[in-house]
């Protein structure tokens, strides 16, 4: 019983830590998760746009069954996120050398993501959408 205890008591300590931690990291576990969703896809030789495609759909996919996004909504996510995920990409193949401004860039390129992702959605969604982040932060993985 005393080992039971101390787990809830050590969980419920560092749940809230766990919350808390930037919005960076969130990010960087989803785009991480759908970049392993995605590998199998295929993606022609060229300037990349059909693998940006192919993980804007699979985000927006993703989005959209935990938002649930109406049609004009997806098309718009879908667009956010294509855009998003290429200037990611740009940005990344830009400042390799450079970390910090690297990471820089790419907290601007996701505040501005945010921002505009949660003007489209409505107030419901954007609870629901939240939650889903949270849980993400604080599992580590993508809630079920």
């Amino acid at each position: 019983m005393k080992i039971a205890a101390k787990l809830i008591h050590t969980y419920l300590v560092i749940l809230p830590m766990l919350i808390h931690m930037k919005k960076a990291y969130f990010l960087a576990c989803a785009l991480l998760g759908l970049q392993s969703t995605t590998s199998a896809l295929p993606v022609s030789a060229g300037d990349g746009s059909s693998g940006v495609h192919a993980r804007a759909t699979a985000l927006t996919r993703s989005i959209a069954e935990k938002a649930h996004l109406d049609e004009g909504q997806y098309l718009r996510v879908k667009q956010l996120n294509t855009k998003m995920l290429t200037e990611m990409d740009e940005i990344k193949s830009r400042y390799t050398a450079d970390q910090a401004m690297l990471d820089q860039h790419l907290a601007e390129i996701q505040a501005r993501y945010e921002a505009d992702l949660m003007a489209l959605l409505r107030p419901a969604q954007v609870a629901v959408y939240q939650q889903a982040r949270t849980s993400m932060t604080a599992l580590g993985r993508s809630p079920r």
